[in-house]
């Protein structure tokens, strides 16, 4: 049962009482990871008691990667749904860890949303992936398809053949964004019109709309700028197609004052309008029906070990400085490894606000530095702790007061002496050794 939603925006902290002031707003989206189901934000439960719907956004399942969804960020995902009573739970069609069992090797993150190939192998992992998380969520899910710098040699479907394929295998809602849409327009010459053909309509949960910015051919969905009006005519062509059950504006960064994010929002409705009295005028007949009942999932082992391994080529080569593996665009390639290693940056001092503090303007080059050499295994609080650790054990910064601050930040946060000595435990226990005596 598809639920209307209407007219909505990214609830993010920073905007939080501009949101609970703005009128119009019928749904709200907040990112999953970032709320505690017993200590919701004071401002969703206001909105929520006021009728506001409250959807959870995942951004760290990495459901289109090789291996099998994680139990627990998917209880984890449950668990927001639940706390928010909200209608769907929505996550991207993506891969954000590769390494690992699968492959024998490390296991690595990425930080960030990646493409997964459009393959065969690809989406029966996918499919299979989806049921496994739908049989563990207690409302539906919908899945978003996401912007890319970088494209997968060999690929066997379109972007609309691929989701319309995931769609009609599994049942599974689509949360379509249009700024990516026009972000892989740009990127990787794919047409936005095109896509919409193909895309199985009825089965569109919402629509996501964002800005970006263009550098050197590339444009990057930045979610920090103003929505450019390409993103707002492949909107409309969406509209005069489907009646969007909701449509929600992404702000991520950079927030404006609340009238121009209110304009925005206007400017989204117009082009929804627009889309649908296009719709009515041309009465287009509507389209072959198509089986929402999902199909069956083959057996998928194989096609796991060989996504697991070309996934894993893939990340290394953008977080650990191995080769590009055949037939990627090396440039491409580069921008999105920079890309990575410049949001890792940021999201650490984020995380970790005191150490552009203690470090100052040389917080970034360090940072830099270090994320070349270093994948990140464990989340990014774990990076801040990993990055410090580095740069204590090798006599840095030379500043004797400033490697003090650090020193005094990383043996706050190591925690207690454990009493374990299992090989992880052990290892903390050395490095503290090392640093306490430094």
């Amino acid at each position: 049962m598809t639920v209307r939603l209407g007219n909505g925006i990214g609830w993010r902290p920073e905007i939080a009482d501009a949101v609970e002031r703005m009128p119009g707003i019928d749904w709200v989206e907040v990112v999953a990871e970032n709320v505690c189901p017993g200590h919701l934000p004071e401002s969703l439960v206001r909105l929520r008691g006021r009728g506001v719907t409250v959807v959870p956004h995942g951004v760290s399942l990495g459901i289109g990667g090789a291996e099998r969804p994680d139990e627990g960020r998917l209880a984890a995902l449950a668990e927001r749904a639940v706390a928010l009573r909200s209608p769907l739970a929505t996550e991207h069609i993506a891969f954000v860890r590769a390494g690992g069992a699968l492959t024998a090797s490390p296991r690595i993150e990425a930080g960030h949303l990646l493409p997964v190939p459009r393959t065969r192998d690809a989406l029966d992992v996918l499919c299979e992936n989806v049921r496994i998380a739908q049989d563990a969520l207690p409302v539906p899910l919908a899945l978003e398809n996401i912007a890319a710098l970088i494209a997968w040699p060999g690929e066997e479907m379109s972007e609309g053949q691929f989701l319309y394929e995931l769609a009609d295998r599994t049942g599974v809602r689509l949360l379509i964004d249009v700024a990516n849409l026009h972000t892989n327009h740009v990127n990787r010459g794919e047409d936005p019109a095109k896509a919409l053909a193909e895309l199985p309509l009825e089965a569109i949960a919402y629509v996501h709309v964002a800005g970006g910015f263009e550098r050197d051919g590339v444009w990057h969905d930045s979610h920090a700028h103003p929505v450019p009006e390409p993103v707002l005519e492949i909107l409309t062509d969406l509209a005069s197609r489907v009646s969007p059950p909701g449509v929600l504006l992404e702000r991520d960064e950079n927030f404006p004052e609340a009238e121009v994010i209110e304009r925005e929002l206007a400017a989204i409705r117009r082009a929804v309008e627009r889309g649908a009295a296009r719709r009515d005028a041309e009465q287009a007949a509507p389209g072959d029906a198509r089986s929402e009942e999902p199909g069956e999932v083959p057996a998928t082992e194989a096609a796991r070990q060989r996504l697991a391994l070309a996934q894993t080529a893939v990340l290394s080569a953008l977080v650990a400085g191995t080769p590009v593996p055949e037939g990627f665009d090396r440039v491409r390639m580069g921008v999105q490894a920079r890309a990575l290693a410049a949001k890792r940056a940021d999201v650490v001092a984020k995380v970790a606000p005191e150490l552009p503090v203690i470090l100052g303007n040389g917080y970034r080059r360090a940072f830099l530095s270090y994320a070349q050499a270093q994948p990140m295994t464990g989340g990014y609080r774990q990076d801040a702790m990993d990055f410090v650790e580095e740069l204590l054990l090798a006599g840095r910064p030379e500043d004797t007061r400033t490697r003090r601050e650090l020193r005094e930040w990383w043996l706050e946060r190591s925690g207690p002496r454990p009493r374990s000595g299992r090989p992880a435990v052990r290892l903390v226990r050395a490095t503290r050794r090392v640093l306490l005596r430094r």
